[in-house]
């Protein structure tokens, strides 16, 4: 873990919630109040390959952290991130109330459409425009800050050890089915 510019006490791991990014990283940072511990950087995503975050972003294991500006511009230098799906709420744990929205990304290298697609995966978290800091509105009304402005992004490149190279994944019960289907071959002594 050594060259991660974490600053965090030993024995302390990041490795937060959906909802603990964006309700105590993501709000704090678009209503620019201070985060403790400071520990993820501003980074314009865009520019960077993710194999190039390394020193730039937070690293944690093998997952990168940053803000950035959102946008809709996703080109880097060799490629870019295409969304995939929908977005997801993201609601917090005690009271099932959504707090944020989650859209995936994959990228891929060269340009659309003979592009080809990587295993790096962005997950970027943004506010719901709804969502202030101001809790009276009886008060003396507040220029309400652009949550749009930031999202908070987490990158990771995904394993395809367990890929058998077709996407789909087998069960133990579909393992122990296809194998009864072996033993009409095996000739059992009389």
């Amino acid at each position: 873990m050594a060259d991660n510019n974490v600053n965090l006490p030993p024995g302390f791991h990041f490795y937060p919630t959906d909802e603990e990014l964006v309700v105590h990283f993501l709000q704090r940072k678009a209503n620019l109040l201070p985060c403790h511990p400071d520990v993820i950087p501003d980074l314009e995503l865009y520019p960077y390959d993710p194999w190039e975050l390394h020193g730039r972003a937070l690293a944690e294991g093998k997952q990168w952290y940053y803000y950035s500006r959102r946008t809709q511009n996703r080109v880097t230098g060799n490629g870019y991130w295409m969304p995939m799906g929908m977005e997801e709420p993201v609601i917090t744990s005690s009271s099932n109330k959504r707090v944020g929205m989650k859209k995936y990304y994959v990228f891929h290298v060269g340009e659309a459409p003979d592009a080809n697609t990587t295993n790096w995966i962005m997950q970027e978290y943004r506010l719901l425009d709804s969502a202030s800091s101001s809790r009276s509105s009886r008060r003396r009304p507040q220029p309400k800050p652009d949550h749009s402005k930031w999202v908070i992004c987490r990158v990771y490149e995904r394993d395809n050890d367990d890929d058998d190279g077709d996407g789909t994944e087998l069960s133990c019960l579909d393992e122990v089915f296809l194998s009864l289907d072996d033993l009409e071959e095996i000739s059992l002594p009389n």
